[in-house]
């Protein structure tokens, strides 16, 4: 880590500013525009504090704490040692898209490389991953082998473990966010594998100064990174209340692309992404290309098959299905509410048969909630 002395003192007032009671990563880029470094901050808030809107006496009241600098004092040797990189936003050092969300770290901790200039595509789900999901990632890596670009994820089981495994086995660069210091590794099964995307030419990165343990609050508050990192993020299977689905908010709130990949309704991990689909928080994920269109990455030369292809024979539908199939065939780009009219059952009734229909690549949606047949 060879910066200039001016550079190291930042970071060592960057880090102790940071570990200050209530100055979290909003108030400590306020301080940093008000004063125009962590240091002058250090120096000069507290007596100053009046020049900052909307922070008060005690918010403040912490900074200039002398046991602060020997935190970060001691954090810089163990960066130093371990081969570790800071990357500070205010010195413009972290991901591009990442620096634009208004709330991202202030400082990362950086193990192994990023080439920032590679498009990234982040890749989310539930630690139950099923074959289904399975399926999906290693048919979505297979299917982006063409093209450049790192993927993102956060190092845990199920979805996470299988993004990360994927990318190394397609040979594409991967990131895992760790939501803890680099003094631990969670989940323990995952270090040779964290060992491995350091060994391909991926990193880890993490907000945590070293020590910090993988609490259960840390995940939520890593996955605002996993979501800003990139242009998109993809959901591929995830519960009603899991973790993923706070990376598809965030990602929501920082203006980025988010998909997900629809199941039946009686599955449980299909449960959440069908929740983000309904709700219009994500686009539906009906075919490989139409997804990797929509990133803007480059096709395969080789045709590609659908994730959801057409069988050979005719589909046998309900009657249900048929009812709804048949309405919306003679009624191109009906809307939902016409529709539930016209055939006299409920919207909440007909969503649910929508979603299998277009499971089963008969139907497809518009935004508006409209309808036409396939």
């Amino acid at each position: 880590m060879k910066k200039t002395p001016m550079i190291s003192e930042e970071y060592l007032y960057t880090i102790a500013l940071r570990e200050c009671s209530h100055i979290g990563d909003v108030h400590f880029h306020r301080l940093v525009r008000t004063f125009g470094s962590a240091q002058e901050a250090w120096k000069r808030a507290r007596k100053e504090y009046k020049k900052l809107e909307g922070i008060g006496s005690k918010t403040v009241s912490d900074i200039g704490n002398e046991a602060h600098l020997k935190f970060a004092e001691d954090e810089l040797i163990f960066c130093e040692k371990n081969n570790i990189q800071i990357r500070v936003k205010h010195l413009n050092e972290t991901p591009s898209l990442l620096h634009e969300c208004h709330d991202a770290p202030a400082v990362l901790y950086q193990k192994g490389q990023i080439n920032d200039a590679l498009p990234k595509v982040s890749v989310v789900g539930t630690r139950n991953i099923t074959s289904y999901g399975q399926q999906f990632v290693k048919e979505f890596f297979e299917a982006l082998q063409p093209s450049q670009y790192i993927s993102v994820s956060g190092l845990a089981l199920g979805v996470d473990k299988e993004v990360h495994e994927q990318s190394i086995r397609t040979q594409k660069p991967t990131v895992g966010v760790l939501a803890h210091g680099f003094k631990h590794l969670y989940p323990a099964k995952n270090k040779r594998l964290s060992q491995k995307i350091l060994e391909e030419g991926g990193a880890l990165i993490t907000e945590f100064s070293a020590s910090r343990k993988p609490d259960r609050e840390n995940f939520i508050q890593r996955n605002r990174i996993v979501a800003g990192i990139s242009p998109a993020t993809i959901v591929v299977e995830t519960g009603f209340g899991g973790g993923s689905i706070s990376t598809a908010a965030f990602a929501n709130d920082y203006n980025r692309d988010v998909f997900a990949l629809p199941g039946k309704i009686t599955d449980p991990a299909s449960q959440g992404c069908n929740q983000l689909i309904f709700h219009n928080k994500a686009t539906a994920i009906s075919t490989l290309k139409d997804l990797i269109s929509m990133l803007g990455f480059n096709e395969p030369k080789e045709k590609m098959e659908e994730l959801f292809p057409h069988s050979e024979t005719n589909i046998q539908l309900s009657d249900n299905q048929q009812l709804i199939y048949q309405s919306i065939k003679d009624h191109p780009q009906i809307s939902l509410d016409d529709l539930s009219q016209k055939i006299e059952v409920s919207t909440h009734k007909i969503l649910p048969i929508i979603l299998e229909l277009e499971l089963l690549g008969k139907v497809k949606s518009f935004s508006g909630r409209q309808f036409i047949a396939i």
